[in-house]
């Protein structure tokens, strides 16, 4: 009992001096705290993001959060974190939650922090806006359904080398990342991890820490033929008497052939069925074989291990920069901490308490429009066997009429 007492306390201090740098939920007061970019608005491509829990949901007030709209347009929009972030020492956790109520066919569905030296073009914050980390779903068809984990680093954008599966359906989801000071991470959707590993290893952020050998020279003896002709294999006798081409045999002369003006006749050539190609020895395993050769490992001159590798000191803006064909993605809740049992308890206070009920909503919705897409194709169909009938009584009302003009 002592032991289990001693873990809460444990994670009640954890959660104490645990840092909440920016949470946001989304209510009617949204607007005082998000600005909408001027990027892409002169030439009409801006798309908006409005207050919506959309046509599913489980609270109708809690819910609420900005949706993408109208279709194929750029978004962009950003809010300022009111201290500047600095997780030196000290993990980060970003996370927000997505539904994609329309089905998304082609889009982003990532949000972004922006460092502070980027505050002088928020005004036009777009694509081109330099950002620290980007994180989150980016959906096109059936080849890109990933989850982005972007890192930037002395100015360069790095993907994640790993293949992390974004959701799909048309459910709110939560997406949660986590970096900590020892240069590991780790990636949660709705709170179950999908990922984890180094920043070292998943990101080429830093130079290989071995190289091939450019002076190593592969060995003069060294056999890299897998198989050799066996020399015991002896070409048989006569092999090369045996014609690639043969008269047919089942070719006449033209009884109109005349040998005086045409010219003695001959019967055309077919392939032989007896002609095995130029002959060649069989291939046998070859006992010298080494494998190919790779030049060995060295030390890499131009590596060098970065220890801050995971450490950001000025994140100032929380930023959605996205492009969406098919829109009515709906952005919420979303938080930068300095705890995942923060974060975990966010997302269980909100994402976890509608969960059920949203899933409940969208399958009863599903269900009336099944029903209904039913219930139009045998209306659709009734109008036809109806349109068929009058067809015939037609044609029925015609046949005595034309007997009487007979």
């Amino acid at each position: 009992m002592k032991s289990i007492t001693a873990l809460l306390l444990l994670g009640l201090v954890g959660l104490a001096c645990a840092e909440v740098y920016y949470k946001e939920t989304f209510d009617g007061s949204w607007k005082d705290r998000w600005t909408h970019s001027s990027w892409k608005k002169s030439d009409g491509t801006a798309g908006e993001f409005s207050l919506s829990a959309g046509k599913w949901y489980g609270d109708a007030e809690a819910d609420k959060g900005i949706q993408t709209g109208p279709d194929s347009k750029f978004f962009a929009v950003y809010s300022e974190i009111a201290k500047p972030v600095d997780n030196t020492g000290k993990d980060l956790v970003l996370q927000f939650s997505v539904k994609h109520e329309q089905d998304i066919d082609c889009g982003g569905g990532y949000i972004k922090l922006i460092p502070a030296t980027s505050a002088s073009q928020m005004k036009d914050f777009g694509g081109e806006t330099p950002y620290s980390i980007m994180f989150g779903p980016d959906i096109c068809g059936y080849s890109t359904r990933k989850v982005h984990v972007i890192f930037t680093h002395k100015g360069k954008n790095y993907l994640i080398k790993k293949d992390i599966k974004a959701e799909t359906d048309q459910l709110t989801h939560v997406y949660t990342l986590l970096v900590k000071p020892d240069n590991t991470y780790k990636v949660y959707i709705d709170l179950k991890e999908v990922a984890a590993g180094t920043l070292e290893e998943d990101w080429d952020i830093l130079p290989p820490k071995t190289i091939k050998d450019p002076k190593a020279k592969k060995p003069e003896d060294w056999d890299e033929r897998e198989k050799i002709p066996d020399p015991e294999d002896k070409k048989p006798e006569g092999y090369d008497d045996i014609p690639a081409t043969i008269p047919d045999p089942d070719a006449k002369k033209p009884e109109d052939w005349n040998d005086e003006e045409d010219g003695t006749w001959e019967a055309p050539v077919i392939p032989n069925p007896e002609y095995k190609g130029e002959w060649k020895p069989k291939m046998i395993d070859n006992p010298a074989y080494k494998g190919i050769w790779v030049a060995p490992d060295i030390p890499n001159p131009e590596y060098k291990p970065d220890a801050t590798l995971y450490n950001y000191k000025d994140i100032k803006f929380v930023g959605f920069e996205l492009w969406q064909v098919k829109t009515g993605s709906i952005f919420d809740n979303i938080l930068v901490a300095s705890s995942f049992a923060e974060a975990e308890a966010f997302a269980n206070e909100t994402w976890a308490k509608s969960k059920d009920a949203e899933k409940a909503a969208f399958d009863k919705i599903k269900e009336e429009e099944r029903k209904a897409s039913e219930e139009k194709a045998k209306a659709e169909e009734s109008k036809e066997e109806e349109a068929d009938d009058e067809e015939d009584e037609d044609d029925d009302e015609e046949k005595p009429a034309a007997k009487e003009e007979l």
